[in-house]
């Protein structure tokens, strides 16, 4: 208990009596001659004793077992009272006697003895009953909304009693102190479950044994649990378990589905193996014991499509990328190719083919009737010749291509350079793109290189 303290001590004081044993000044002394004491606690049995004069005391003890024609035996020799008895007396007036740690066997009726050099002498039985703190309970199991009554007791009267002390698991019960050894728990509920206990005032550390109450009540909090967590898929298995907080525990699980009238399973648990997409639904359970019912709230269960492997899945990615992979090359080849293809038809196009789009016409060197001293000269001539080139479009052309244009090269280096201007016969505007309609309005001279005629160097 939390309120115990080691050393603490219960020291009993009695009011004083005097036993009178003879004649001639043989007397033994008992402040009372009936006491009362805690389980644990600390007695004194104080007394004091005289003798006629002239004698010389020799011996001095208590006892509590005696006979006819037989020696008392000295307490003080009981191996059952080593360590705790002490004998504050003397060899002339005082015989007052302490026993600590007092147990339930101490209860008897104890006795003066002394021996002088002229006789012998003893006092009557002082009684001595040790009890305990007993906390009654009744009953000790109840149903929430009901009463119970606790009561603090003594096997004997302890005088004084003031109050009385209550706790709840070894910790005092506020607001709970009172003369009465009554207290009374009025509709209880599951909280005041727990263990119970109760001492005297003045002796807080020596409490009563705690008994149990025990408060019942149904099923509540109950909840479902799925493992493992998680998407489910078809062909998994799960396991769904019903947990509730009930006293006394749960003694009966139900499984139901929402919308089938039988029940699916019972007991705690319910495994569904190999689930299909007729498993989808709503679970609960029922958990029941002694005091009553309770359904959980409903578990949604989804089934998704059969779970793929880690490792075809893997492989399928790689499938698809290498097949991008493929792709992109084919493609980026085909384009070069195509791109190729048309450069080749371009350079032998001509405008006699009907081509949709027009084509510059190759154009070779042209020779020009060359006169006597051209003729002569014809090898040393480094001038560069230039011709007039006409583009034709069509009306349909949207985009002009260009053909390669063959130039003679000079032997020598031309002196002299001549331009002829380049002509460009457009479409008429309705039936030109957008692109070639801001050409013409942004048009530009183009120049082709030709021959012209050579002349001798002087």
């Amino acid at each position: 208990m939390a309120l115990r303290t080691a050393g603490s001590v219960l020291v009993v004081f009695l009011w004083s009596v005097t036993v009178v044993l003879g004649q001639d000044g043989w007397s033994v002394t008992y402040t009372t001659q009936s006491i009362c004491a805690l389980k644990g606690s600390t007695v004194e049995l104080t007394c004091s004793y005289t003798y006629p004069s002239g004698h010389k005391v020799t011996t001095t003890f208590w006892f509590t077992e005696w006979g006819t024609g037989v020696e008392p035996k000295d307490l003080g020799q009981d191996p059952e009272y080593a360590g705790r008895l002490k004998y504050h007396g003397d060899k002339k007036s005082d015989c007052t006697l302490r026993i600590t740690d007092l147990r339930l066997s101490d209860s008897a009726g104890f006795r003066f003895r002394f021996i002088t050099s002229g006789g012998k002498g003893s006092g009557p039985p002082v009684s001595l009953t040790v009890s305990d703190v007993v906390l009654e309970m009744d009953p000790t199991s109840v149903s929430e909304g009901e009463r119970v009554t606790l009561r603090c007791r003594t096997n004997c009267t302890l005088d004084p009693i003031t109050a009385f002390s209550w706790y709840k698991n070894g910790q005092p019960i506020p607001n709970s102190n009172t003369s009465s050894p009554v207290y009374i728990l009025f509709s209880v509920s599951s909280e005041d479950t727990g263990r119970y206990s109760c001492s005297v005032e003045g002796h807080e550390d020596l409490p009563s044994a705690e008994e149990t109450l025990n408060v019942t009540y149904g099923p509540r909090n109950t909840s479902v649990s799925v493992s493992p967590s998680g998407d489910i898929v078809e062909g998994s298995s799960v396991t769904l378990t019903c947990s509730s907080d009930a006293n006394p525990p749960v003694d009966k699980y139900t499984w139901y589905k929402k919308k089938v009238t039988s029940p699916k399973a019972s007991g705690q648990s319910y495994s569904i193996t190999n689930i299909s997409s007729e498993d989808r639904g709503e679970y609960y359970c029922e958990a029941q014991n002694g005091r009553g019912s309770m359904n959980s709230t409903a578990l949604m269960i989804i089934v998704a499509g059969k779970q793929t492997s880690v490792l075809t899945a893997a492989v399928g990615i790689i499938v698809v990328v290498l097949v991008l992979i493929l792709c992109l090359s084919g493609l980026m080849w085909f384009r070069k190719k195509n791109s190729t293809s048309t450069s080749n038809t371009r350079d032998t196009a001509d405008d006699g083919q009907g081509d949709s789009s027009p084509v510059y016409d190759n154009i070779s060197n042209m020779d020009m009737t060359p006169t006597a001293a051209q003729t002569e000269s014809t090898y040393d001539q480094d001038d560069v010749h230039y011709a007039s080139v006409h583009f034709s479009r069509s009306k349909n052309q949207e985009v002009p291509l260009y053909s390669t244009v063959q130039l003679h090269q000079p032997q020598k280096q031309d002196q002299d350079v001549q331009y002829a201007a380049v002509k460009f016969n457009l479409p008429s505007s309705a039936t030109q793109p957008a692109a070639a309609q801001a050409a013409e309005v942004d048009a530009s001279e183009i120049y082709s290189t030709v021959n012209k005629p050579r002349t001798k160097k002087t």
